[in-house]
């Protein structure tokens, strides 16, 4: 019998490099939401760390935060704030 738990936690090698996208509606506090989500669990985001990008109709607006990725624990916590924020519609 497989433990899956202990199989997903050695899927990535940490510390890595992880670019985290959420997407919401575009207004002029989704993006600096995202990010303030992810400085809580990864306060080293660097400069130029943040891309944006608008839907072709402009109603939605994805975000990109590239940061180094620490632990499973780090990464899990992120998710669940994006996943618990309501701004955010969906985070890869």
């Amino acid at each position: 019998m497989t433990d899956d738990t202990n199989e997903s936690e050695t899927i990535m090698e940490f510390p890595c490099e992880f670019a985290i996208k959420a997407m919401g509606l575009s207004n002029t506090e989704f993006d600096l939401t995202v990010v303030d989500i992810v400085h809580r669990h990864s306060p080293d985001i660097s400069k130029g760390a943040v891309k944006t990008k608008l839907s072709k109709t402009g109603k939605y607006l994805s975000v990109t935060v590239t940061i180094t990725a620490q632990s499973k624990k780090q990464m899990d916590a992120i998710y669940q704030d994006l996943t618990d924020s309501e701004h955010v519609l969906m985070s890869l």
